[in-house]
């Protein structure tokens, strides 16, 4: 196959830290290359490098082999050499672009134009505009003809499976659906290659394999190759030709996807079987809670329909249920954050029951400050080190070696070791991998020192060992600091290893209620396949 890509002894460092150490492969044209590694091998820093965004390499090249035309700005693959120009019918010929050589300075953006990425967590989307108006502006963006667009756009979108929610507003879209719409924008630009930095990270299982065939069909109808990171296995084996296993920053395997898998996999391993931990008296209390919506489209919605539960102190509580079902919108009325239509919300903050629907700096506004809410779309100050966002999240000052101290003791409730803490507590959002960014997220939650924290969806953006490491972490954090969780998640699996009961959501009703393995052995074949459930073992 005609190579496209040469990565040469590329290496990158941040303020003295090695990220990226004597990286070297190839990406043939048309190729769908996977880079597979934990939270923080460098996976995204080697992505965004191969893309020419952020900072240039410490060392090294990246070589793009293309063709460039005689006439106009066209670039293209290897293979059209020789050929006339699609452009101008100019002559093609074969060119080395030295990607961050000052000299490439213009090449680069010619690159850049005909390669596109789609970034994990950022649906970069015109969220009040409709889809066809989000994709007409990306054929905009990239001087498609006017006259021809509507019929263009609407082409993108039905290749996407989205014609059912052309004249839907994007921010009105589910996450799945966001992340379509992000394709079809890239497909805009005619792209000979696509990056997708964990592209289905945060979606739920059933949607994260709709997102790949989307990927498949469209790398086939378009001659288009890929360059997918992930830490999941599934993405790896169902998207790519050939992977690379990137590990603290160098690259162990390269070669067919089930071997790399396989080597990633192998201290992959979790034989500590979960047990129920000991709970003590009741710190929160449901009775008949409601929340009702008014919508233009459907009248009155149910979101939450008559809830009634109890959770425990030191107890791990899940919710589950499919998209829709109604326990995010439950988990922010347990945080405070939505007032219900009625019912109670009783949380006990030392000796005292406090009300959370009845507002004021006595009941909700007192109890509020003792409940910890780690949201699936977290944010990090981007110019603030990790120190500044732990210690910014307390509100207090302190000395810097109490800040440091506190801060590495609760990096390590997050599922980081000591001295990673101490490696990372200078670095910026922008230096950390999307998961070290999610753990981080969860330290700035526990170092208020909550009773109670409500995890929205822990798991999305870690791969398998992260996991376990912040199973751990939480588990640690009931023992040592008698902390409380609720975990509100798709993630079956998960949910299985850590929680002691579970509550099974449908239509805004807990219909069932109990033991784990008990609530996930009556999961219907819907909610499985949805959720990734796996019944009980």
């Amino acid at each position: 196959m005609t190579p496209l890509i040469t990565v040469k002894d590329l290496c990158m460092e941040f303020n003295g830290t090695t990220v990226l150490k004597d990286i070297n492969f190839e990406v043939a044209e048309g190729e769908t290359v996977g880079i597979i590694g934990r939270s923080g091998a460098g996976k995204t820093v080697l992505m965004h490098l191969m893309r020419g965004v952020d900072q240039p390499p410490t060392r090294g090249a990246i070589i793009y082999h293309v063709v460039t035309c005689s006439k106009c700005e066209y670039i293209g693959v290897p293979s059209e050499a020789g050929k006339s120009c699609p452009v101008c019918g100019g002559e093609l010929e074969p060119t080395d672009i030295d990607l961050w050589a000052d000299e490439s300075a213009m090449m680069k953006r010619r690159v850049m134009r005909r390669t596109a990425i789609m970034f994990q967590r950022t649906f970069a989307l015109y969220g009040d505009d409709r889809v066809i108006e989000n994709v007409l502006r990306a054929l905009d963006d990239v001087g498609y003809p006017s006259e021809k667009a509507v019929n263009r756009a609407a082409d993108l979108i039905d290749q996407v499976r989205l014609s059912h929610r052309m004249m839907h507003i994007a921010r009105d879209l589910s996450g799945g659906e966001k992340q379509r719409v992000v394709l079809a924008r890239q497909l805009a630009k005619n792209p000979f290659l696509l990056f997708a930095d964990e592209p289905t990270g945060t979606l739920d299982p059933e949607t994260a394999t709709l997102v790949h065939r989307m990927l498949i069909e469209s790398a086939r109808t378009n001659d288009m190759g890929m360059v997918v990171t992930s830490h999941f296995s599934d993405v790896i084996e169902d998207v790519t030709d050939r992977a690379i296993l990137l590990e603290n920053g160098e690259i162990k395997v390269i070669g067919g996807p089930e071997e790399v898998i396989n080597k990633f996999m192998e201290n992959y391993s979790d034989v500590e079987k979960h047990e129920a931990g000991d709970v003590g008296e009741k710190i929160l209390v449901a009775r008949d809670v409601v929340k009702r919506y008014l919508s233009v489209d459907r009248g009155v919605v149910r979101a939450v329909n008559t809830v009634s539960f109890d959770v425990g102190e030191k107890e791990i509580f899940g919710i589950i249920g499919k998209s829709g079902a109604g326990k995010t919108t439950l988990s922010r009325i347990i945080s405070g954050i939505l007032e219900p239509t009625s019912g109670e919300m009783n949380v006990r903050i030392g000796d005292d029951w406090i009300d959370m629907t009845k507002p004021g700096i006595e009941n909700r506004g007192r109890a509020k400050g003792y409940i910890g809410l780690l949201h699936q779309e977290y944010d990090l100050y981007p110019h603030r080190t990790v120190l500044d966002n732990l210690t910014d999240a307390i509100g207090l000052e302190f000395p810097k070696e109490l800040a440091m101290r506190k801060a590495i003791i609760t990096l390590g409730m997050a599922g980081f070791t000591p001295e990673k803490s101490k490696e990372i507590l200078d670095r910026y959002p922008s230096q950390l991998s999307e998961g070290e960014k999610h753990r981080v997220a969860l330290a700035q939650v526990l170092i208020r020192e909550p009773r109670l924290v409500v995890l929205d969806e822990p798991t999305g953006t870690m791969d398998p060992i992260t996991k376990i490491d912040v199973k751990h972490s939480i588990l640690h954090a009931r023992e040592e600091m008698d902390e409380t969780f609720i975990v509100v998640s798709h993630d079956m699996e998960f949910v299985k290893d850590i929680c002691d009961r579970v509550a099974l959501m449908r239509g805004g009703k807990i219909i069932q209620m109990g033991p784990t393995e008990e609530v996930l052995a009556h999961l219907t074949e819907d909610e499985r396949t949805v959720m990734g459930g796996s019944g009980a073992p």
